[in-house]
């Protein structure tokens, strides 16, 4: 079955010592008026001048991995998008909330994140049969 994705958003993930610092240094260095994404704390969010991308900071727990950055992919059917990235070389790490963690052939992290129906189309998005 055909579906959309696109990378949506570049994530840093700092642990939660640098967090503040570095949300002051990448609003200032962007241009961007950031904000703490509603309901989820650990995310701070900027816009990039783009309707279609955006920058988060996300605040790393204690003894997590860290610093890094790493990719959003959004679309509109997880499965077949997850499915798509395994073929390609990509490998699940595990599931968060409503969206999956996956590893790049060279083991960097990324996020398939699902996408609000109707959203993603032909003229935001990749379309793949």
């Amino acid at each position: 079955m055909a579906h959309h994705s696109r990378i949506c958003k570049v994530v840093i993930d700092v642990p939660e010592t640098d967090h503040e610092r570095t949300v002051d240094f990448w609003g200032a260095a962007t241009g961007a008026p950031t904000a703490v994404v509603p309901g989820s704390p650990e995310y701070t969010s900027a816009s990039l001048h783009s309707p279609r991308m955006w920058l988060y900071i996300q605040r790393l727990d204690e003894g997590g991995d860290g610093p890094r950055v790493h990719l959003d992919i959004h679309t509109d059917d997880l499965e077949a998008e997850v499915a798509r990235l395994e073929r390609l070389g990509a490998a699940r790490v595990r599931k968060v909330h409503s969206w999956w963690v996956m590893r790049d052939p060279a083991g960097l992290l990324f996020c398939v994140i699902p996408h609000p129906p109707g959203n993603l189309d032909d003229s935001n998005a990749r379309r793949w049969e």
